[in-house]
Formats: structure tokens, sequence, C-alpha cells
């Protein structure tokens, strides 16, 4: 592949909309003919059948699109969200919401003993909580959203696991408030 059609190549794959042969042949200050002949190239290239890539000419313009024997392959990738995993202040946000909804903020922080304002915008910012209405004292309430219930593959809440499943013995239960009593007080010392 000459030096033109690799140019050409990286054009198209720059563009989320297809080129004209006119704009392409502008962009690498060279004649129509040129780059006719260099898209020719990239066609044969793309051909041979070992690329994940094909080359269409489409909407008056030239593209790259994906293979079609990649599209279920496709779908299923782009179809799942990109985003960060959870902290864990946003999954013990997360979880109080989904068990108590609706809930408040305040009434987060007092559960969880921190505060929660960046936690709970993070979960609002990326569409897994949403406000349900205003509590008796004014403060703004939270309820999961059906974005959560479709990420963590619920039917409705009533699918969510039974807490008490979760619910310890009284030996775990002593152990984890000593274990709890000892971070708080680290924390206030520091």
């Amino acid at each position: 592949m000459n030096e033109l059609a690799r140019v050409v190549e990286a054009l198209l794959f720059l563009s989320s909309e297809p080129i004209s042969v006119e704009r392409l042949a502008d962009a690498c200050e060279s004649s129509e003919g040129e780059v006719i002949e260099a898209l020719a190239r990239l066609r044969e290239h793309y051909a041979e059948g070992y690329r994940g890539v094909v080359l269409r000419e489409i909407a008056g313009g030239f593209a790259l699109a994906t293979d079609p024997v990649a599209e279920r392959a496709a779908r299923r990738l782009l179809a799942r969200p990109r985003t960060p995993p959870l902290t864990q202040a946003q999954a013990e946000c997360l979880g109080i919401v989904a068990y108590l909804q609706p809930v408040s903020r305040p009434e987060i922080a007092r559960i969880r003993g921190v505060a929660s304002e960046s936690a709970v915008g993070t979960l609002l910012e990326r569409g897994l909580i949403e406000e349900s209405g205003r509590s008796r004292f004014g403060a703004v309430l939270y309820r999961t959203s059906e974005l959560f219930q479709k990420l963590f593959g619920l039917e409705a809440l009533d699918a969510l696991p039974d807490v008490s499943q979760f619910d310890p013995s009284p030996e775990d239960e002593r152990e984890l408030r000593e274990r709890l009593l000892k971070a708080g007080e680290a924390r206030a010392e520091s």
C-alpha cells in the first residue's frame, strides 16, 4: 500500500462520517483520480479477508466499517456500559438506597457514619438513583432507577437478595461491632 493510501486510510479512521473523494483529495493535497486509486488499493487490501474492517461507499462518501461477521459481537460489546466500578462509598450508598428507599442523604450519612454527598452525587450522575420527592423535613428523597434494575438484572425491587441472608450470628455481630467501634475510634483520632 502506498503512502497516499495510508493517509486516506488514516483520515477515514479519524472521521465519524463518510468523507467524499473531493474532501479527501483536498485534505491530501492530491487529485481526485489519485484518491480514487488509493481507495481502490484500500478496498483490495480489506477484501483479502484477513481484516475485521471493510471500506464502504455510503452517503456520497467513503467510510471504514466493521466487517458484518463481527456485528453480533460488536453489539454485545457496545451494549455494555463502560463506566468505572463503584467505589466502596458509592456501593454502600447504593445498597442503602436500594433497601430503604425512599431515603434522604442525611439518613444515608447517619447509617454510614460519614458524609455521603459525593457518593450520592455520583450515583445520581450515573443514573443509578433518582429523586423521588421530599421528606416531611424538606430533604430530597432518593430511590433506585430503572437503570439500576437493568444493570443488576432485577425484574423488580422485590428481587433484591433478602437482607436476612446477611444477618450475622450473635458472635459475628459482636466481632463486627468491635471492629466498627475500633475503626470509628481510629478515624476520630486522625
